[in-house]
C-alpha cells in the first residue's frame, strides 16, 4: 500500500486519503472527511491546481521583489485570489483587514507548500512577522475583547497576544472543550485572567453550546 504522498510527487494523482494507494488503484470511489465535513477527493486535486500557480507567483515575488512572505500576507494574498463575495477572507482582502494563522501549515494549505517546495524549494513563510504584528496590535490598542470560536492555537495566541497589553477588557468563549485534559483549548476565562490575558476586572463569558453559529444561522 502507497501513501499519498508518493501519487502527489511521483506519479499523476494528488493529495487524497492517507493510506489508500491500493483501494484508490482498484477503482475506489472517496470522499474525504475534512474536520465535520464530507467533500469528493477530487476537490484536494482541484485545489493544488489553484494554489500551485499562486504559489509560484508568490515565489517570484519573493526572488524578484523581495517581498518576505508571512502566514497574514499569504491569506490576503488568496482572499485576493479567491475574488468571490461569499467568502470571508475576499472581504478581508477589499478591506485591508489581515487575518493571522498561527497554523496556517497544519491541514491542506500546509500540504500544498510542502508539495510544491518539493518541486520549487525556496519559498519562506514568516511567522515571526506576524506575532510581532498580532502582539503590537494589542498592545497598541485602546481596548480588546475576544470572541473566540473553538480551541487550540488560535485561541491561545489570541489570548497570549493580551496578556501584553495586561488583558483583554472583555472576552466570549464558544466551545465544546473541557478542563480535565490540560490543553488551553478547554481553559476556562479565569484561568486566561490568573496569566493577565483577561483584566481581573473584565467580564469574560464561556459558552458550552455545540454548534451554536450553525444553531443561531
Amino acid at each position: 500500500m502507497k501513501n499519498w504522498w508518493h501519487y502527489s510527487l511521483h506519479g499523476s494523482l494528488s493529495l487524497l486519503a492517507f493510506f489508500c494507494g491500493a483501494l484508490i488503484s482498484s477503482g475506489c470511489h472517496f470522499d474525504c472527511r475534512t474536520g465535520n465535513t464530507l467533500m469528493p477527493d477530487e476537490n484536494y486535486v482541484k485545489f493544488e491546481k489553484w494554489m500551485t500557480p499562486i504559489l509560484e507567483q508568490m515565489l517570484l515575488e519573493q526572488n524578484t521583489q523581495g517581498v518576505r512572505w508571512t502566514p497574514s500576507k499569504v491569506i490576503h494574498r488568496l482572499g485576493k485570489e479567491i475574488n468571490n463575495p461569499e467568502s470571508v477572507y475576499y472581504w478581508a482582502y477589499k478591506n485591508n483587514i489581515p487575518v493571522f494563522s498561527p497554523a496556517l501549515t497544519d491541514g491542506a494549505i500546509g500540504d500544498m507548500l510542502y508539495l510544491f517546495s518539493a518541486k520549487n524549494p525556496g519559498l519562506i513563510v514568516d511567522i515571526i512577522e506576524d506575532i510581532s504584528k498580532l502582539n503590537n496590535l494589542a498592545v497598541a490598542a485602546n481596548s480588546t475583547g475576544m470572541i473566540t470560536l473553538g480551541g487550540g492555537v488560535a485561541k491561545h495566541h489570541t489570548c497570549n497576544a493580551n496578556a501584553w497589553r495586561d488583558g483583554a477588557d472583555y472576552a466570549v468563549y464558544v466551545n465544546t472543550a473541557q478542563e480535565f485534559d490540560g490543553c488551553d483549548s478547554g481553559a476556562r476565562p479565569d484561568e486566561a485572567v490568573s496569566w493577565g490575558k483577561i483584566r481581573v476586572d473584565a467580564k469574560p463569558v464561556k459558552v458550552s453550546l455545540i454548534l451554536i453559529f450553525n444553531i443561531t444561522h
